[in-house]
């Protein structure tokens, strides 16, 4: 049986994220399909319109078989760091197929590019003063794009690669642009949407769900109050991950000469520093979340069907990673922090999710909680 894998964060679940899942359901007939999921917070270091709950439920009622979770700690970092961890998790699940969007078509290209980074003799060059994408495509050259997208492709094939891993890689095309912010097509973007739902435009064309009330609303002059707290109190800034070269001491000029998050990240924000590293350091002053991350300590399931219960009994013995959680280790210590900090910007109650600690079981079109592992 093919057992597909894909990485999503769904913020938020759209028509994009529909034609993902048909797409794979044609390429694979009666395959599994195993989500990994992020939750509160995104690899750009963006707060979740859904919450975790509301997406495992999208995700299950739209076609995916098995839910688990990409933890906060490792779902907020650089490209690598995201790509090993996913991937980590989707190998213990015993995935023959890896399925991810891409703005170049040709898988051979992005493959080629990716295996350049891993040759003893590949060196990004530069003198500090551009950020790391920038660098990474100028040594990668023209062939492969600079979007994100791409980018991370090359991160998912670096390390499938790297760690021998015995998957298969399969991209499928983008079928919208990830900078359009302004287009009204059935397929539009993430940012896109979330652009349309912070003017309060009606983004029901552009998702598969009716029930608009899921999404949430980010307060985010809270979120800055919080954050300026966190950097002007706390002498050891230097302490959190991505805060590096003196960032500490920008981070205390800055925050007192802005009044939003886009003025702090746009006021610190060089060449050498993009804005999604930017944010997501600031994620990080915010939940307080260390340089030093210990290994990944255990499989969180958030949800599955039938099928999928049934496929996960055949893992658990194979998997090098247990699927109970581990409530003394700092992955799930900071799942609860990222749940609390969230609740506090958007007014849900996400915690208790958190701590109830069940899994969403989905039969036909009704959802139950279960207390199955």
């Amino acid at each position: 049986m093919n057992v597909i894998g894909i990485i999503c964060e769904y913020n938020p679940f759209h028509n994009g994220h529909l034609y993902h899942l048909k797409e794979i359901q044609k390429m694979y007939p009666d395959a599994l399909i195993v989500l990994c999921l992020n939750g509160y917070f995104t690899q750009r270091g963006e707060v979740s319109v859904l919450t975790k709950e509301d997406k495992v439920k999208l995700a299950l009622e739209f076609g995916v078989d098995l839910v688990v979770e990409l933890p906060f700690i490792y779902g907020t970092q650089s490209s690598d760091y995201f790509a090993s961890a996913s991937l980590k998790i989707l190998s213990n699940l015993g995935i023959t197929h890896f399925v991810f969007g891409t703005e170049t078509k040709d898988l051979e290209i992005l493959k080629k590019s990716a295996y350049a980074q891993l040759e003893s003799d590949f060196k990004i060059l530069g003198d500090g003063t551009l950020n790391y994408p920038t660098r990474l495509a100028k040594a990668l050259g023209d062939d492969v794009s600079s979007t994100p997208n791409d980018l991370l492709a090359i991160s998912y094939l670096k390390e499938i690669k790297k760690q021998h891993y015995k998957i298969i890689p399969v991209n499928i095309l983008r079928t919208s642009s990830y900078h359009d912010l302004t287009s009204n097509d059935e397929i539009i973007s993430a940012s896109n949407i979330r652009e349309k739902l912070k003017r309060g435009k009606d983004v029901s064309p552009f998702i598969p769900f009716k029930d608009t009330s899921k999404f949430v609303v980010v307060n985010e002059d809270l979120e800055f109050l919080l954050l300026s707290y966190q950097i002007l109190t706390n002498p050891h800034l230097e302490q959190y991950l991505d805060v590096v070269e003196g960032l500490e001491n920008k981070l205390v000029k800055e925050v007192v000469q802005s009044h939003s998050i886009q003025e702090l990240i746009y006021n610190i924000k060089s060449k050498r520093y993009t804005y999604n590293r930017i944010q997501r350091m600031l994620i990080h002053v915010l939940i307080g979340l260390p340089k030093n991350i210990e290994d990944m300590s255990y499989i969180r399931i958030l949800g599955f069907n039938l099928k999928g219960k049934n496929y996960l009994h055949t893992q658990k013995k194979k998997s090098s990673l247990p699927f109970l959680i581990d409530k003394d280790s700092l992955q799930y210590q900071f799942e609860l922090t990222a749940s609390r900090i969230y609740d506090i910007l958007t007014h849900q109650n996400t915690i208790s999710f958190e701590k109830r600690n069940q899994v969403i079981y989905v039969s036909d079109t009704s959802f139950k909680e279960s207390n199955q592992k």
